[in-house]
């Protein structure tokens, strides 16, 4: 296959690529230059900007486009219309966040959406985000109806991660001493390997699929202490837990950035997402350990962008030492 990718050098974008390689499909990677434009150099790579300048596609022909970076609607909308009667397929990668709130635990893709009061709205915030994702698919969908393919995954981690929200607790962890964990032990989580994610979605263009699906896993959630336990057998860390409930992060002020993937309880569903129209369709997990354990042979030691600095974990679990009866 011939295959366009919009974006292609990082993360979700690299993984295609590479599994793409390996499987022998032509690739042309288009993007601004700006990151890893040394990645892939036997492949063709197209320069531009997908918003107002396209003109690196114009004469082209493939037979499917990934688009791995589109949040705003009407920069989609530019891609969506140039590129329909020179592709077959668009793949659009979406995310769970366009589920409205709140979420029952094992929602499907027909789950209610979220809306935006004011559409025109391009800011990308923690409101904005699913509401935008929304409005993209109804972008592609509109253009290409049955040969839109839209995939919704959960939380991507694994290797080249940017946002380093699931390295945080690898690299943690393998630290070792005293941890601060939020919740409750029982509580689901799910995530993606983008390696999985990555093939899956080569998996799904070689069997020319439309549809939408959700992609996260696995398909029965781990449990928070299932997930943590991963962490801590990948690095044979001695590392304690000590498990803090959720009032005590919420009235220390401490967010989603500080201790990523930690919901309070009434959002925990999104973590319980049902992939089985995914699983039907090819997707397939690699063991938590694994990931693990790549991931942090990855970051090395190299500094973490999300996660708590030790300074403020040490005040907090000295806070919830002496407030426990």
């Amino acid at each position: 296959m011939k295959i366009l990718v919009i974006g292609g050098t990082r993360f979700v974008g690299r993984h295609f690529v590479a599994a793409a390689l390996e499987r022998g499909h032509q690739m042309t990677l288009f993007n601004r230059g700006q990151s890893n434009d040394d990645l892939f150099p036997n492949v063709e790579h197209l320069h531009g900007d997908r918003d107002g300048n396209l003109d690196a596609l114009a004469d082209g022909q493939w037979d499917a486009v990934v688009d791995t970076c589109g949040y705003v609607p009407r920069i989609v909308q530019q891609s969506a219309e140039l590129l329909k009667d020179a592709v077959k397929r668009y793949l659009f990668i979406s995310t769970i966040s366009v589920y409205d709130d709140p979420i029952e635990r094992g929602a499907d893709e027909n789950t209610h959406l979220r809306s935006l009061e004011d559409e025109t709205v391009e800011e990308i915030t923690g409101d904005s985000y699913g509401g935008l994702k929304v409005l993209c698919e109804q972008v592609v969908e509109a253009v290409y109806g049955d040969r839109a393919l839209i995939v919704r995954p959960g939380m991507i981690v694994g290797p080249y991660d940017p946002t380093d929200r699931y390295t945080y607790w690898d690299v943690r962890i393998a630290r070792g001493g005293e941890l601060l964990v939020p919740g409750e032990a029982d509580r689901p989580v799910q995530m993606i390997d983008a390696r999985d994610l990555g093939v899956w979605m080569l998996h799904l263009l070689e069997n020319d699929t439309s549809g939408i699906f959700n992609a996260t896993g696995p398909e029965i959630p781990l449990t928070w202490g299932e997930w943590i336990e991963a962490f801590r057998s990948a690095s044979s860390s001695k590392s304690a837990f000590t498990w803090v409930s959720d009032a005590f992060v919420q009235q220390h002020e401490v967010t989603g950035a500080d201790l990523p993937f930690w919901l309070p309880a009434e959002y925990a569903n999104i973590f319980a997402i049902s992939v089985k129209r995914a699983v039907d369709a090819g997707l397939t997990f690699r063991p938590p350990v694994e990931t693990a354990r790549d991931t942090l042979a990855w970051k090395g030691e190299s500094e973490l962008k999300a996660g708590l600095k030790p300074e403020r974990e040490a005040e907090l679990l000295k806070d919830w030492h002496e407030q426990a009866p």
